[in-house]
């Protein structure tokens, strides 16, 4: 069921090449790729990279995220799934489910997917979650604390990261097309806003380049946009700084394209009067 990496190797997200798969990093976890999408039975591997100084605790699991409107995520809680979300939590299987790493050691995750028999084509997605673990406090250091004057409360933050992993089921396709772009300014700073609509069987998902007409360098760049099968259209906004933001109004050219590891190809491309 499970293929492993030979060789790999982790680099920061700025270091990335084209070759390479990306990495999210939160708190002192690295892992890549980002995104996992199986087909057929073959599986694949996600490793993790403990980035800080100590060793940490991680445990993972698999939850469901659906796509709002505004392109953001919404956890469903486990009573509330539909029967195809419900189909993608029992089909995906991964090992191990807890990990302690020592400090820069990688460990691989296995993910790979058991497909039942009449289960109808379709995108299935869940999303894998990696949790830090908070080391407990010593009981010693609990009563001394409480044998103190005054109360003392300790926050230890938890740091969660969370990745897509995609089930595809039959021959499936997608489109996508660009619509209205703006720029807007809110309480946290500007934005590039513009409007992406999807049809078909599979999610989207790939890079967004802006650039001015006869300029060949562009103006701005995104990775890792998607648009996934729960939503029809959604607002891409992406936080600019302001002096960017002026230079954004006016006449652009905004490209959708593939992933780089699977060709780049263009997936729509518009000429757009940005206000």
């Amino acid at each position: 069921m499970f293929r492993f990496l030979k060789g790999f190797g982790l680099l920061t997200a700025a270091a990335l090449g084209a070759a390479a798969p990306p990495a999210l990093a939160a708190g002192d976890l690295l892992v890549a790729p980002t995104r996992v999408i199986l087909d057929g039975s073959r599986g694949t591997e996600v490793v993790l990279n403990n980035i800080g100084s100590e060793p940490a605790t991680y445990r993972i699991s698999l939850e469901i995220k659906r796509m709002t409107a505004e392109g953001g995520l919404d956890e469903i809680a486990e009573e509330n799934v539909t029967v195809a979300e419900r189909a993608a939590l029992d089909m995906i299987v991964f090992s191990p489910r807890r990990v302690t790493l020592p400090p820069n050691q990688p460990q691989v995750v296995r993910v790979g997917v058991r497909v039942p028999e009449g289960l109808p084509p379709g995108e299935y997605r869940a999303h894998m979650l990696f949790r830090s673990v908070p080391d407990a406090v010593p009981a010693e250091a609990v009563a001394a604390k409480s044998a103190g004057a005054g109360v003392s409360i300790a926050l230890t933050p938890i740091y969660g990261i969370t990745i897509p992993v995609i089930v595809r089921v039959g021959a499936l396709g997608a489109e996508a097309s660009i619509g209205e772009a703006w720029v807007s300014q809110g309480a946290d700073g500007s934005a590039f806003n513009f409007d992406l609509s999807r049809t078909g069987g599979r999610s989207v998902y790939g890079d967004i380049e802006v650039t001015r007409p006869g300029v060949s360098e562009p103006l701005l760049v995104a990775r890792g946009v998607a648009v996934y099968p729960e939503v029809g259209a959604r607002k891409v906004s992406l936080r600019v700084p302001d002096e960017l933001a002026a230079k954004l109004k006016g006449p652009v050219r905004i490209r959708y394209s593939e992933d780089r590891e699977i060709g780049g190809g263009t997936i729509d491309e518009a000429d757009r009067m940005v206000k």
